[in-house]
């Protein structure tokens, strides 16, 4: 997946947490991320935060997609609120995909 293509299935996905996300997709999407917000730290701390607000959704969506491909739940973000987790997500967002479906991208069975 290249850059053009990873932001556009983000952008489209916005707050889709289901599914999964290959390496390339997370990566360049956290690379457009940091290039806007740091583009926009230039326009003004307004402009700045409203950035950082449309783009947590979508960062958030692609992270926990990325964790369902290799295995684990979306809510494991929450350890990014520690230094240790933070290095942990870093260590998973890297790991190369599990090969089948897991739990994660399956929908709920009926009852």
């Amino acid at each position: 997946m290249n850059f053009a293509q990873s932001i556009s299935v983000c952008l489209g996905k916005y707050v889709d947490f289901s599914g999964r996300a290959t390496r390339s997709e997370f990566w360049w999407f956290f690379l457009f991320q940091l290039l806007v917000s740091i583009v926009a730290s230039f326009l003004g701390g307004t402009i700045s935060s409203l950035v950082s607000l449309a783009l947590l959704l979508p960062a958030l969506a692609v992270g926990a997609r990325r964790l369902h491909d290799i295995g684990k739940s979306g809510w494991w973000q929450l350890i990014s609120f520690t230094v240790i987790g933070i290095l942990l997500l870093i260590y998973w967002f890297v790991q190369p995909s599990d090969e089948g479906s897991n739990q994660h991208d399956k929908e709920p069975a009926a009852a």
